[in-house]
């Protein structure tokens, strides 16, 4: 099965760079200057894999951190990473991160494990001593309000320069392994910040009536996030389904074929049947006129419900979940039942190509030890374990009409899932746990569904899950991935919880 092209690419994340050290060094020591900028240059080598580097290079003076918060100004910086390449004053620092306010990250990286201690002159320590000024720079930034977070370990170069008195190649060294595996994790988290500051999210319909956890203000979901949310109508996706032609229909309707097994009758449920010609048509000419929507309002995001009384928009909307679980896999994410909170979950893990695939508890095996979480759709492809499979829905369950859904295993192995709930005080905040998902039979509904093993057992992990206060949805993705929801939502300023 192929994969799916992005509908809109993921923006590119500003990384600044400098490297610190102290002016009065560089005539007192002959090469030390050179070999320092020689790191900067390695780490902006390295660092351009995941962004777009603005280095300023070396900053060895006041007047030097005062030109180089401006200069991260000029080119709107999402995250700084600040190379302590030699001892440095703090007050070289201070003013940088005044003037500038993009989250910074302190990089203590030694060259090599270990001095030559024979034959290292001060000159080549002054290259070593990068944990020095840590301490001060720490508590300069806490006396002045600033946040910041330091990697520790080693540098990770493949060759060793010059200047180097000891062997510095130190790539496959766990420590520098370990380094450039976290500044990656802040450079992505980093990416999802800036690419919600532009995302347009739009909401279509309503809430499920009587959902209060899943109900937000939409001015503090901008404020927390920067997302623009754009309030849609059915009547506005009945103007893009007028728009679809029958040419669309047929190429839609391959599309769907390409991915999606087309089920017979569930052997277990009367309502699951095989889907008819009339409502894969159906759901074709919808999925066309959504991918139009999206295109024309130029969105990156929808949450979505229509409750209808046996109307036409009641009809539209029974075409919803094929369609979305097509956009879902072209990093539109998609929600049902109006949980934006969800599909900004959703969107999260699809930035950093996790997927994020719409769940909610469906039961507990207490034979297995695991929870069992899916939903009736919309499916994220890049955690399927094969085709998903499209039945047809005598009805869906808690809602009017009937229509196609998509039934779908995880691929085995390691999940997190990401909720995004709203405390009592208004504030978001994200619900982050690691397990595995395992084989183990499921039911034959038209939902999604997966078992999951956590680390706890159901019940127990259950008690620790309700005591954050969680919605009862959330997006699943794929790998372990608690650090990087971490790193995002430290970057948004958005507390977490971990269980």
């Amino acid at each position: 099965m192929e994969v799916l092209k992005k509908l809109k690419p993921v923006k590119k994340v500003r990384i600044g760079l400098y490297s610190a050290g102290l002016h009065v060094y560089w005539e007192q020591f002959e090469g030390l200057k050179g070999c320092l900028l020689e790191y900067n240059l390695f780490l902006e080598k390295r660092m351009l894999e995941f962004g777009e580097v603005y280095n300023f290079g070396l900053v060895d003076t006041e007047d030097k951190g005062r030109e180089a918060g401006g200069y991260f100004n000029k080119y709107n910086v999402d995250i700084v990473f600040s190379h302590a390449a030699t001892y440095y004053t703090s007050a070289c620092l201070l003013p940088l991160h005044q003037i500038n306010k993009a989250p910074v990250i302190v990089l203590n990286l030694q060259p090599t494990p270990e001095m030559a201690y024979e034959s290292t002159g001060t000159d080549r320590w002054l290259a070593q001593c990068v944990g020095c000024s840590i301490p001060e720079i720490s508590n300069a930034f806490n006396r002045a309000g600033i946040k910041f977070r330091a990697i520790n370990g080693l540098l990770g170069l493949d060759y060793t320069p010059k200047f180097a008195k000891a062997d510095e190649m130190t790539s496959n060294r766990p420590e520098a392994i370990k380094a450039w595996s976290e500044i990656k994790e802040w450079c992505q988290a980093a990416t999802v910040k800036r690419t919600l500051q532009y995302a347009r999210f739009g909401f279509l319909g309503g809430y499920y009536s009587g959902m209060l956890d899943m109900y937000s203000d939409f001015t503090m979901l901008q404020a927390q996030t920067g997302i623009h949310i754009e309030i849609l109508e059915m009547c506005d996706m009945d103007a893009y389904l007028q728009k679809v032609t029958e040419e669309e229909v047929k190429e839609k309707l391959g599309q769907i074929e390409n991915f999606f097994e087309i089920s017979g009758d569930s052997p277990s449920d009367p309502i699951a049947k095989r889907p008819t010609v009339e409502q894969l048509a159906w759901s074709a000419k919808v999925a066309s006129a959504q991918e139009k929507m999206v295109l024309d309002r130029n969105l990156d995001c929808i949450s979505y419900y229509y409750h209808g009384r046996d109307n036409y928009y009641e009809s539209i909307q029974s075409g919803f979940i094929v369609g979305h679980s097509l956009l879902t896999a072209q990093g539109i994410a998609c929600a049902g039942e109006g949980d934006i909170k969800t599909a900004l979950a959703m969107k999260i893990s699809d930035i950093l190509d996790k997927g994020g695939s719409y769940c909610e508890i469906v039961a507990a095996d207490f034979n297995r030890d695991t929870m069992i979480l899916g939903h009736d759709g919309p499916f994220h492809f890049a955690i399927s374990k094969g085709k998903p499979i499209l039945r047809g829905m005598g009805v869906y369950h808690g809602k009017r009409g009937t229509g196609v859904s998509v039934e779908a295993k995880v691929q085995p192995g390691p999940v997190t899932t990401l909720g995004v709930t709203q405390t009592n005080d208004g504030k978001l905040k994200f619900n982050i746990s690691e397990g595995e998902a395992i084989e183990a039979p499921i039911l034959l509904n038209g939902n999604t569904s997966t078992h999951i093993r956590f680390a706890d057992k159901p019940a127990e992990y259950m008690d620790k899950w309700f005591e954050e206060a969680p919605t009862h949805h959330l997006a699943l993705s794929v790998g372990h991935n608690k650090n990087l929801f971490i790193k995002t939502a430290q970057l948004l300023n958005i507390p977490y919880g971990v269980f």
